[in-house]
């Protein structure tokens, strides 16, 4: 049964640029600016870019989530394949033999392969099964050894993950849309990268000042940070004051928002702005665009504000609110580092978020005058990020000319 020879690409950290990245990079893929492979940077800025999104949560059983986007998330894969003209071998199947036998044989031709499997049933994410929740991300296949029962995959951690073939078959076959799917890439196309890139950063400014492609402009861009910045002041249907004015919606909101901006959901602790400041270095460079230099530099200072923000949300000197932080930051870098070996560890993580939790229902330890106080913190780190998203895409806007 296949296994990739010689895999080693591990060094993607958020799925949809991760799995494009690696696999180009094992095909042997260059970008002709560099003579190296595709950066996870180059690809972002390809794909649209950084942008803000807000969105609020409240499903019954739950708790409450507030979602943070900090990238384009309108189709990313979609306009990186389109823009870079990459070739793609699409395999689809209803059946579980069929899906097995394309896999398989993609392998067999020497193809790392790209799949969007449910992640709630691949034990390494260590989540528990919900039959009313899945979630599909694009990941990286390199073998599935059928007679040994195991599989291998890379996904945001620097090392690889293996996981039973059973399990893997069952993530593969869980959602309706996704059944069985495998993308194969080609190689880009060398004379689209200028174009590429051109698109792309059109996108970024468009997506962080302009009305969304779909959706409500209050969740996009530079109204959604004045909108999260309104809703941490009042005391109206939707504010914080209101929705989660202490205990356990309070403690799960920060949770959320603290996972779904930093390092735990795939990002940088900038927001990914560091990462697409490297990015308008190579546009700079492939472009022969220095203006492109000087932006790079605004999303930097960006990348500042964002990593002030998100040190907010979970002070580490707040009780409580410190233990949820340091739980999150330490299953993130277990994962990140070592992978499934230490699975252990990370579950007593989630084990320790879902006992503050608890606690919290009875027993939350700031007044409410310290959550006001924390409410008044974040919001003036939201204005001060809107005040550098602002600032970082009108230069960008200006080098575009």
């Amino acid at each position: 049964m296949p296994t990739l020879a010689n895999y080693t690409q591990f060094e993607g950290r958020y799925w949809d640029t991760a799995a494009i990245r690696n696999a180009l990079d094992y095909q042997g893929a260059k970008a002709p600016h560099s003579g190296a492979p595709y950066s996870e940077a180059m690809l972002l800025g390809i794909s649209g870019g950084v942008t803000f999104g807000y969105f609020t949560f409240h499903y019954k059983g739950y708790d409450p989530q507030v979602n943070l986007l900090t990238r384009n998330t309108f189709d990313p894969m979609e306009r990186i394949f389109e823009r870079l003209k990459i070739p793609r071998d699409l395999r689809r199947s209803t059946s579980a033999d069929k899906g097995r036998k394309n896999l398989i044989d993609a392998l067999d031709e020497g193809y790392a392969v790209i799949a969007s499997p449910d992640g709630a049933l691949l034990p390494y994410n260590a989540l528990p099964y919900d039959e009313a929740n899945w979630y599909t991300m694009p990941l990286v296949i390199y073998g599935y050894e059928q007679d040994q029962g195991e599989a291998y995959i890379s996904d945001r951690s620097r090392v690889g993950l293996t996981v039973s073939t059973d399990d893997l078959d069952a993530a593969r076959a869980r959602v309706k849309k996704d059944r069985h799917g495998l993308i194969l890439l080609g190689a880009p196309d060398e004379s689209q990268l200028a174009e590429a890139i051109r698109l792309g950063l059109e996108d970024c400014v468009k997506l962080m000042t302009e009305k969304p492609p779909k959706g409500s402009a209050k969740n996009f861009g530079l109204s959604a940070l004045q909108h999260w910045a309104d809703m941490l002041a009042k005391k109206s249907k939707g504010s914080w004051a209101r929705e989660y004015a202490t205990g356990r919606p309070l403690l799960a909101v920060l949770i959320s928002s603290y996972t779904f901006l930093g390092p735990a959901f795939g990002k940088t602790v900038q927001a990914e702005r560091d990462v697409y400041a490297d990015f308008l270095d190579e546009a700079a460079q492939a472009l022969k665009a220095t203006a492109l230099n000087d932006a790079a530099a605004t999303y930097r200072e960006a990348g500042d504000a964002w990593r002030n923000l998100l040190n907010s949300l979970l002070p580490p000197e707040a009780p409580m609110l410190g233990e949820a932080r340091a739980a999150i930051d330490r299953k993130t870098e277990l994962f990140i580092e070592s992978g499934a070996a230490r699975l252990g560890d990370i579950s007593a993580c989630y084990d320790k978020l879902e006992a503050l939790k608890a606690e919290a229902e009875a027993d939350f330890p700031l007044s409410n005058a310290e959550v006001a106080d924390l409410r008044a913190d974040i919001r003036d780190r939201v204005l001060r990020v809107h005040e550098a998203e602002e600032a970082a895409a009108t230069a960008l806007k200006s080098a575009l000319g």
